[in-house]
């Protein structure tokens, strides 16, 4: 390989998609580029009805980029397909119902209330479930005792839940298929919460059908609650499959360049134990998104 790594040495086992499953994403050769320079390289990654896939990587590896392509943020060469169709064709309050986006950062300057918020992202087709729907996401995430307080003077962790009340909000009353997509929506929660906010997630994936991507940086929680996990490199999809298939020590070697102790857990999900740093990765890496093997 270009990057000196046989990746299919580092996986055993097998990871496939079922035959039968409903692509609700489906991203083709995409490519993203910021004025002369390539962010993105030649991506493929299909995400079914019902999935939670998380994109791993380090930092500048183009995650958040590839996510900005499919919310539409950032402009993309290749094919990003919602529900069959594709992203310029759809009309845009259609595709807001369908695909809710919550970004790394969203900044609130206006004297809104926490409730203000969530209800900015509601549906005019049921205004009679509204609050119902208002005071269950609001429960849900822990933040019902701040429904009346300003939005600029929460803390960055209470503006992540609220932000994640408004997206659910936003496709809570769809019909069809929905997708999820997620940036770090977890970063700035205490331990606690992003269990919270990750048994949610998961549950609106499971129960609902919700297709997810998200964007995490820690692979334990990734190794948790993931159903699929797709690693990023230099802008590159690289390896795709389960937790213990991806979060190896080799692979982890590889990618981030650090030493790792893997444990299996009781619970039935690897964790990671880092042990040091033992290189800086820099070099390239072929385009090209290996399944496990």
């Amino acid at each position: 390989a270009d990057d000196g790594v046989d990746w299919r040495a580092l996986l055993s086992g097998a990871f496939a998609k079922n035959p039968g499953d409903v692509m609700v994403l489906d991203i083709r050769n995409v490519q993203v580029s910021l004025g002369a320079t390539q962010i993105v390289h030649d991506v493929e990654l299909s995400v079914a009805a019902g999935e939670l896939v998380m994109l791993l990587g380090p930092n500048g590896a183009g995650k958040s980029t590839l996510l900005k392509a499919v919310s539409g943020d950032a402009p993309a060469r290749g094919e990003i397909l919602v529900s069959g169709q594709a992203l310029t064709d759809w009309c845009p309050q259609a595709l807001s119902r369908h695909r809710g986006v919550m970004p790394q950062r969203v900044d609130i300057n206006f004297p809104l209330t926490a409730e203000e918020v969530v209800r900015l992202g509601l549906s005019a087709k049921s205004p009679g479930r509204a609050d119902e729907l208002v005071e269950h996401l609001l429960s849900e995430l822990e933040i019902s005792h701040l429904r009346h307080r300003l939005v600029p003077g929460l803390s960055g962790g209470e503006q992540q839940r609220l932000q994640l009340a408004r997206v659910l909000a936003q496709i809570a009353d769809t019909e069809g298929e929905r997708l999820l997509l997620l940036d770090e929506c977890t970063s700035a929660l205490d331990p606690a919460h992003q269990q919270v906010v990750l048994q949610r997630v998961q549950r609106l994936a499971r129960e609902q059908r919700v297709a997810v991507l998200a964007v995490v940086h820690d692979l334990n929680l990734a190794a948790q609650y993931a159903d699929r996990l797709v690693m990023m490199r230099a802008g590159r999809c690289v390896l795709e499959g389960s937790a213990r298939e991806v979060l190896t020590p080799e692979v982890l070697d590889a990618v981030y360049g650090f030493q790792a102790r893997i444990v299996e857990l009781p619970e039935g999900y690897p964790l990671v134990i880092p042990l040091g740093q033992t290189r800086a990765q820099t070099a390239p890496l072929k385009p090209v998104c290996r399944q496990a093997s």
